[in-house]
């Protein structure tokens, strides 16, 4: 084979590789496919009708028993305080518990003296009246309370909040995709994607130690609760 029929299958191979990594020319060939994005938010605000407390009792003592027969003492009344209330069982639950050792350091010559043990319970309380909170907030830490974490405010039933939300968030969106297609002088053609996700989350109220609530009743403002639903949407356009 002499060098000129070489050339021409090297120059045969090369266009056939060319060929089959080169777009397939089609009736659509060249055609681009353009689409518009839009997103939408929809809000609902409403009153929260329940609030979640945490509820801890601290306690130490020389030895692990004292310290724990101590914290259960307090955990029990403030528990048969809290249904005395109103608040179901049901609507009391341990979150927390911890024992663990704490030396005594004497400050003068920073050497450990002595060891006590320290005991922490913590639960999750749900308050569905929420007329009860502020007498109940008072009434667990005459119990024996001593530490009280953020109140959060919410919704026992968000089911008819969020569907409300969603449908104003897809409203928002179409109009706007309607609006920007106007402007710009073309059509909406079909819905190609649809995404709908929340961005609300309940409201913390505030966070404190036991001895703020000291008073004989705790004065609390549930405010109110936005449900936030986001949308995004992209179309087609003809």
């Amino acid at each position: 084979m002499n060098k000129n029929i070489r050339l021409i299958l090297v120059g045969v191979v090369a266009v056939g590789l060319l060929a089959a990594c080169s777009p397939s020319l089609t009736a659509d060939s060249g055609k681009i496919n353009r689409s518009i994005n839009v997103s939408g938010t929809g809000r609902v605000t409403i009153v929260p009708d329940i609030a979640k407390i945490n509820i801890g009792v601290r306690t130490e003592s020389e030895t692990v028993t004292d310290a724990l027969d101590d914290n259960n003492a307090k955990a029990n009344v403030i528990s048969e305080v809290l249904q005395d209330l109103g608040v179901a069982e049901e609507d009391i639950q341990t979150s927390n518990f911890n024992i663990y050792p704490s030396d005594q350091y004497n400050p003068m010559t920073g050497q450990v003296e002595g060891r006590k043990y320290v005991v922490e319970n913590t639960v999750n309380v749900t308050v569905r009246d929420l007329n009860s909170l502020g007498k109940a907030l008072s009434a667990v830490v005459d119990a024996g309370a001593n530490t009280i974490y953020g109140i959060t405010f919410d919704v026992d039933n968000r089911d008819e909040a969020i569907a409300e939300a969603r449908k104003l968030a897809i409203e928002d969106a179409q109009a706007k995709a309607e609006a920007i297609a106007e402007e710009a002088g073309v059509a909406l053609g079909d819905l190609i994607t649809i995404n709908v996700y929340s961005s609300s989350s309940p409201i913390p109220y505030y966070d404190a130690k036991g001895g703020a609530y000291a008073e004989s009743s705790v004065p609390v403002a549930a405010g109110t609760l936005t449900i936030t639903m986001e949308c995004n949407l992209t179309y087609e356009i003809k």
